[in-house]
């Protein structure tokens, strides 16, 4: 596929370094096609494809005391729009103060694919969803349940040159289904979520029966106070706190003594056990359905990114190990700073609990009296230097008796630190792909997590939120 003006993005990428006046220059096309279905009131009501390139160009122009960088992002399709961008770079290069996180760029890699158009989605990919939607309407509808939802299908195809001799290429599919029902009456409310590389692992039909049992638990209402809880969070939810975890986990702030991973005096946590020992997380661009790019792709620097390491190759890191803090996401730059191994970020994440099994509903049936939840929304950080997180629960609490689910309970405001969790809980769950309610829409939707069952989880206070 090429742009609307017949240039490929190789090309782009090819002009933008010979038109070029900085020194050295890097540039990264991004070439994304999306596809989506939302429906409401169980009826389809919008539909829609989108394509789009956003170029970035980063000028590097050596002067006395070091190197100087710009970098500027845009949309652009034709050669003129790539032109103006990179007079913006190396204007900005050639105003800017020496860059501190200066190190030699990465040279002379090529992808085997590099050639290659890039990958599109479209419509097409909803032909086995679509009609399973369909389907689930009419039978919501026939029972007197709401189906409300949104599908979207992106796939995204990079492509990083630069004038040290780099070429390369990913391409990204990234897709998720999320479906809230309700009640007639709208009382009620229920939500599931799912990341898809494909919609093949997708169904609407098992999706809606999920939902009408959730639905069924709510039937019963129970009203109850603040205070702490033998709680089993689901994967979904696992995943809201662990990106968290995962987000704040920058060398150079825990460097810096202002975060829980900060050593007291100067310094990381990393060798310090900060977790249970059956507790590993880690990130691995080759994991399966997780898959992500195996290079750093970087338009700016920043803390925990440099634009110095675009196209250093990423291989596993494991962040916690066996309970044991190993990896902070840092660049070759804090790395010098901290002294520990060049680990820079990487897009997925993996929770896995050594000898854990089962699932959700055996947790359940395993809890004498406790709260299950469905997911977390409005995150927020409290406090940094324990990483203390304050949120709601959101589309379903429900209340554990003797193993089994017996009625709906009340919202709450809650204030947990995933790091503290990860000390805490008392049951797990198997590893599965999940999606965060809060962060996987936008931001990060490549997680696995295991359920945890975390016998004092804190419901600070009653939410009023329905």
């Amino acid at each position: 596929m090429t742009s609307a003006h017949g240039i490929s993005p190789q090309s782009l990428v090819e002009h933008a370094l010979a038109a070029s006046m900085a020194d050295d220059c890097v540039a990264i096309v991004r070439d994304a096609t999306s596809a989506n279905l939302r429906w409401a009131n169980n009826t389809l009501t919008t539909n829609g494809v989108m394509h789009g390139v956003h170029v970035s160009i980063v000028s590097f122009i050596r002067q006395a005391g070091g190197v100087s960088v710009g970098s500027v992002s845009g949309s652009a399709t034709t050669q003129a729009e790539v032109d103006e961008l990179v007079r913006a770079a190396d204007a900005a290069a050639r105003a800017a103060s020496p860059a501190e996180d200066v190190q030699e760029l990465v040279r002379d890699r090529t992808s085997s694919d590099w050639s290659d158009e890039p990958g599109s989605t479209g419509i097409t990919v909803y032909d086995e969803v679509a009609p399973a939607l369909g389907e689930a309407f009419g039978r919501a509808g026939a029972a007197g349940r709401v189906l409300y939802g949104f599908v979207n299908h992106e796939v995204a195809t990079t492509y990083l040159g630069s004038t040290t001799g780099l070429r390369l290429r990913h391409v990204q599919p990234t897709g998720h289904f999320a479906c809230t029902g309700k009640t007639s009456d709208l009382t009620q409310s229920a939500w599931i979520g799912q990341a898809t590389r494909d919609f093949a692992d997708v169904d609407p039909l098992a999706a809606d029966e999920e939902l009408a049992q959730r639905l069924a638990w709510g039937k019963h209402r129970v009203e109850l106070e603040a205070g702490r809880y033998d709680t089993i969070l689901p994967p979904t939810a696992v995943a809201d706190l662990m990106i968290d975890a995962y987000w704040y986990a920058g060398a150079r702030t825990a460097w810096e003594g202002q975060s829980v991973y900060s050593r007291r005096g100067v310094g990381t946590r990393i060798g310090e056990d900060i977790a249970r020992p059956d507790v590993t997380l880690f990130s691995d661009p080759a994991h399966a359905r997780l898959q992500c790019a195996p290079f750093v792709v970087e338009a700016a620097s920043g803390n925990e990114s440099s634009v110095f390491d675009n196209g250093l190759e990423l291989g596993r890191t494991d962040w916690i190990r066996n309970g044991e803090l190993t990896a902070l996401r840092q660049t070759r730059h804090t790395a010098e700073m901290t002294k520990q191994q060049v680990t820079p970020a990487i897009d997925n994440l993996v929770l896995e609990v050594d000898g854990a099994s089962g699932s959700v509903e055996e947790l359940v049936a395993g809890t004498e009296r406790g709260l299950l939840l469905t997911c977390l929304w409005y995150i927020r950080a409290v406090d940094p230097q324990t990483l203390l997180l304050t949120g709601l629960t959101r589309d379903g609490v429900y209340l554990v008796e003797h193993g089994e689910i017996t009625a709906a309970v009340n919202n709450f405001r809650w204030n947990e630190s995933p790091v503290d969790l990860l000390r805490r809980f008392s049951h797990a769950s198997a590893t599965v792909p999940s999606f965060s309610r809060e962060w996987g829409d936008d931001y990060f939707s490549r997680t696995a997590t295991p359920a945890l069952r975390v016998p004092d989880f804190n419901m600070s206070s009653v939410s009023p939120a329905q």
